[in-house]
């Protein structure tokens, strides 16, 4: 019999033999032990009629006692702990179809983090989640592989006078027990179960989509996204019906280590977001579009996410365009291929493939922008070659064939010749096929974007590097994407005079669009300037202790990395800033440091 699942080189679990189909979490918030503590309930499918052994994944979870449904003790075994994928929990259940952990979360669980007072707007703690790729194992005995999914419900049991919040169906208010359930009868893996607990409100934006958030922050955010009904009306003219009921956003404090985080019905995402001028909106425009792909059709395994991020930023920039206009889209286009030039270049050539093989490594060690640029362009490529009508009528299509399915990348393959490229009359040489899916970097054939709104950057950059002084650059009206490009069009080796002057100019090292700021103190690291400025070594260490985004923060500290001296300085930062991480950013700094 041919396997249902993929094998994933992350996961011990054995979904073949027997699956986990239902989740009933019952749970205990302690914030003083900084732990969860409660039972699991897991629904079982002998997918191998002769199987009588179900295997999860877990990572340093105390487990006290597994009986079955009727409360009959089982045995089980813990297996060798690995500080990557945890250890194989075996629980023996014969022909049985449910088991009930009983156990409590470790306090250095890895998707958890246990926040401060100090560390939160409101002075209150905070706690919350975030399992992708692997570390949902941290807080829940399951089977972590994104080719696993279950439907859940969960009854938390909360701090008092904080609001408890999951992937799922949320309550808007305080609940006088301080109890709370949920249910999300869709199904979904493991890595899109989600649980945050603070001092929350909400506000409504529009009948389906509304934002929780802390008290000094909510009002800023339900502002900033004001468009959010707009982009999910659009993205349904796009690729069809969202299925997932109402669709909110939680902002979190600045330690969250992603932009964004697609849980279902309730997006995790960072405050950094919070320009003030609604020009970072299109990340809620990404997270919204993994609604369809991701959520609803997800990546087998972690070698084939760019089937999740890929096709999400493609998606994401079409709304973009619905939204805001093809000139501002060709801009978002134009920056994600600088970022995909640049991780070819410092990337390992097997990790700019799509199909990546992660086997033995941390799926959180991959390559950042790779899956998510390269894949984009593919299928942009894609539309160009075969019309823009064709395509999205294969879009619609394929959500809806595999909805609340996982695929991989051969299966994909085989669907796109078949589905797509044969009827067109294409053949994979007309499409450099396997050149964008098992070859290094971008294609010859990769689309490239004409941006009439970089082209008056390009004129203002040329009058700067031919000796204009920064105050007489025509610069108004300008939005956030204009300075991203201009700081990047400044080279490296420009002297620090001119640096100095350009941030005299415009308060670069200042600025509170992230995006601005993190081009700015890259550039700054990597000329050395830092060292000869105090202000902008300030402003530098500020960045780096104030936010938690990886991404954003990674890039950073590569570039002070660059030479001897900045790698010393960014390591006496990082000391200071690496409490208040997530072990997400923790880890990815590490590793940029290490050397």
């Amino acid at each position: 019999m041919a396997a249902l699942y993929t094998l994933d080189p992350h996961s011990a679990s054995r979904p073949n033999e027997v699956v986990v189909t239902h989740l009933s979490l019952d749970l205990t918030v302690d914030l003083e032990a900084r732990t969860l503590s409660g039972t699991a309930t897991l629904d079982l499918a002998h997918t191998d009629p002769a199987a009588t052994s179900l295997v999860l994944d877990t990572w340093r979870l105390d487990v006290q006692q597994v009986t079955d449904g009727d409360g009959a003790p089982l045995a089980f075994a813990l297996g060798e702990h690995d500080d990557v994928l945890g250890a194989a929990l075996t629980v023996e259940v014969g022909a049985g179809d449910r088991v009930v952990l009983t156990y409590a979360s470790h306090p250095e669980a890895q998707a958890l983090q246990w926040l401060d007072p100090a560390q939160t707007s409101s002075g209150k703690p905070f706690l919350f989640s975030q399992n992708q790729p692997i570390l949902a194992r941290s807080w829940l005995p399951c089977q972590d592989s994104p080719a696993v999914r279950t439907t859940y419900d969960a009854v938390i049991h909360a701090p008092a006078g904080l609001l408890a919040v999951m992937s799922a169906e949320n309550p808007t208010v305080v609940a006088a027990d301080d109890t709370y359930r949920f249910s999300m009868p869709e199904p979904i893996p493991s890595y899109l179960i989600a649980l945050a607990v603070g001092d929350l409100e909400f506000r409504a934006m529009g009948e389906r989509a509304g934002v929780y958030a802390e008290p000094g922050v909510v009002e800023s955010a339900a502002w900033e996204f004001a468009d959010t009904g707009t982009m999910i009306d659009a993205a349904e003219r796009l690729y069809g019906a969202y299925r997932w009921g109402r669709y909110d956003i939680l902002v979190l404090p600045p330690s969250f280590p992603y932009g964004g985080m697609e849980n279902p019905r309730l997006t995790f995402a960072t405050p950094t977001v919070l320009a003030g001028d609604r020009s970072l909106v299109s990340l809620i425009a990404h997270e919204l579009a993994h609604s369809w792909s991701g959520n609803l059709v997800t990546n087998s395994t972690w070698n084939d996410i760019w089937l999740n991020e890929g096709f999400t930023t493609y998606f994401e920039r079409r709304i973009d365009e619905e939204v805001f206009g093809a000139d501002y889209t060709a801009m978002l286009w134009r920056l994600g291929r600088h970022d995909l030039d640049r991780a070819v270049r410092d990337e390992q050539p097997r990790d700019t493939w799509l199909e990546l093989d992660m086997a033995g490594r941390d799926p959180d060690d991959g390559p950042a922008k790779v899956p998510y640029e390269k894949g984009s362009l593919f299928l942009r490529l894609l539309e160009e070659a075969v019309g823009r009508e064709r395509f999205d009528a294969f879009l619609r299509d394929y959500f809806d064939r595999f909805a609340f399915t996982s695929m991989d990348t051969p299966t994909f393959l085989a669907h796109l010749r078949a589905e797509l490229l044969e009827p067109a009359g294409l053949s994979d040489e007309d499409v450099q096929l396997e050149a964008w899916v098992h070859g290094p970097g971008a294609p010859s054939n990769a689309p490239s974007f004409d941006s009439d709104a970089f082209a008056v950057v390009d004129v203002q950059v040329a009058a700067l590097l031919a000796g204009a002084a920064p105050s007489s650059l025509e610069t108004e009206g300008w939005v956030s994407h204009q300075w991203v490009h201009l700081v990047r069009e400044i080279p490296v080796g420009t002297s620090h005079e001119v640096l100095r002057a350009v941030d005299a100019a415009f308060g670069l090292s200042g600025s509170g669009n992230i995006e601005i700021a993190t081009a700015w103190l890259e550039l700054v690291g990597r000329s050395g300037f830092f060292l000869e400025d105090d202000e902008v070594d300030a402003a530098l260490a500020s960045f780096l202790t104030r936010h938690g985004r990886a991404l954003y923060v990674r890039r950073v500290y590569e570039a002070l990395a660059s030479s001897d001296a900045g790698l010393a300085r960014a390591r006496e930062i990082f000391a200071v800033a690496r409490p208040g991480y997530h072990s997400v950013t923790q880890a990815v700094i590490g590793r940029v440091l290490a050397a």
